[in-house]
């Protein structure tokens, strides 16, 4: 686990999920999998790559990335609960993380081909144009450019249609894989992989072996028809 992380977070209700073992392991999982996937993919180290955290939040992402060194813009909107303005946010105080405003529903205040890679970490679900913020993620990255989105609500998800029942609208746009199909279609993407992930909630419920515990839930989601109940579908695509 991340020990910087865990002490920053502290005593916060809404950064919980970094202090459960579970929870933050996956987030340690995916920047390792963008790290990786992405130095191979262009074929440089990921300190030459310019990357965009795309309504970074709390910023734990572009935190993570940057140990790793890479080099992370980070960018957030106004008046979301989950943005990283007007909120509680300690690990982009105390690292002192530079986030630029996002002042429009979805065009971004960058230049044309500015990054090589961008990321939507629980993002994309909740924008109130997607098919229009992705033409803009297309927009600003470069040509082979990649996009990683992670925690994409799926449309049969038990987890998901549970919290609709007691009320939690929180996700309240699920998504098919035909319909991320779609969506990446319209605005020129090639889709490089697509895959279910997280069986079983992760965020508030702990476990005492949360390693093996994720693995066996990973296995449940490529290999068993289990998959098609699980709460997230997650992809990554390059620009054509």
């Amino acid at each position: 686990m991340n020990q910087r992380l865990i002490d920053l977070s502290a005593d916060l209700d809404s950064h919980a999920f970094l202090q459960n073992p579970a929870s933050q392991n996956i987030y340690l999982y995916l920047t390792d999998y963008v790290s990786d996937f992405s130095s191979k993919w262009f074929d440089r180290s990921l300190r030459s790559l310019k990357i965009l955290d795309w309504g970074c939040g709390k910023g734990f992402i572009t935190f993570l990335l940057k140990e790793m060194g890479a080099g992370v813009t980070s960018c957030d909107v106004l008046g979301n609960s989950d943005s990283a303005f007007g909120q509680n946010t300690p690990i982009l105080k105390e690292e002192s993380l530079e986030v630029i405003c996002l002042d429009h529903a979805y065009l971004l205040p960058f230049e044309n081909e500015s990054f090589d890679v961008v990321l939507s970490f629980g993002v994309l679900e909740h924008v109130p144009h997607d098919l229009e913020s992705l033409r803009e993620i297309h927009r600003i990255l470069k040509q082979g450019g990649l996009f990683f989105c992670f925690f994409l609500p799926y449309y049969l998800s038990w987890t998901q249609h549970l919290a609709h029942l007691r009320g939690n609208f929180y996700h309240d746009r699920l998504y098919s894989k035909k319909k991320v199909k779609q969506l990446l279609e319209q605005t020129n993407f090639q889709i490089l992989d697509i895959w279910h992930r997280q069986l079983f909630p992760k965020n508030s419920v702990a476990y005492t072996n949360y390693y093996q515990f994720e693995l066996l839930d990973q296995w449940l989601t490529e290999n068993t028809f289990l998959k098609y109940t699980a709460t997230n579908i997650e992809f990554v695509a390059h620009k054509r």
